[in-house]
């Protein structure tokens, strides 16, 4: 009895996800959404750009606009020598905007020419994240 409870409660969650999966989709509203990293840890990397996938796999990639943007040491995977650039080109590919911080590059003296292909810049990463919730855009620290 204690295996048929606990199976009809797993059942219902992984029901109600796939719902709520749908019903996003459904939606018709495009979402956006901003990542802010400040962080050179590959693993919160590989965090960001895996949820940014499954947002597009889960949302739809044409019902939902993605941002990274970095600041402070998380610029460090913008670099061309990225410990994540296979993932990133993937993410670039699909649509993934990545955003490089020009004060931290000023910085850090760095140039468009020392970033990985397909990263752009904006003036302040700050002022990016600000702008963009602003303007609805959804906030995602990691």
């Amino acid at each position: 009895m204690k295996y048929i409870n606990i199976l009809g409660a797993t059942l219902a969650l992984v029901l109600s996800f796939t719902i709520l999966n749908v019903a996003v989709a459904d939606s018709g509203k495009k979402h956006h959404v901003v990542f802010h990293i400040t962080d050179n840890d590959p693993a919160k990397w590989g965090q960001v750009l895996n949820n940014a996938g499954n947002l597009q796999k889960n949302i739809g990639k044409d019902n939902i606009e993605i941002e990274v943007v970095a600041n402070g040491p998380g610029l460090d995977m913008f670099k061309l020598e990225s410990q994540v650039g296979e993932r990133m080109s993937d993410a670039i590919k699909n649509g993934i905007e990545m955003k490089a911080c020009a004060t931290t590059m000023k910085a850090a003296k760095l140039t468009e020419k020392d970033l990985f292909p397909g990263v752009t810049t904006v003036p302040g990463g700050v002022i990016e994240i600000m702008q963009k919730q602003e303007s609805g855009w959804t906030y995602l620290k990691i």
